[in-house]
């Protein structure tokens, strides 16, 4: 995996590590990296989940008009 090279504010990192328990200021910034990766994924997942039933009823054929 090609890696990247950023400058970040050392009270930012320190304060993420910090919160994320982390020692090495590499770790804890892939960590939260990583969390809101994961995060936005599992919003997709249950907004997709709860869009899935409209898309079922969109599909339903038109009533019978009489």
């Amino acid at each position: 995996m090609a890696k990247v090279d950023i400058s970040l504010d050392a009270e930012l990192v320190v304060e993420v590590m910090v919160l994320a328990g982390v020692g090495s200021p590499q770790d804890a910034v892939e960590a939260v990296v990583r969390d809101y990766i994961a995060r936005g994924h599992r919003t997709e997942a249950r907004v997709q989940q709860r869009d899935e039933p409209e898309r079922k009823h969109e599909s339903l054929p038109p009533p019978p008009q009489g």
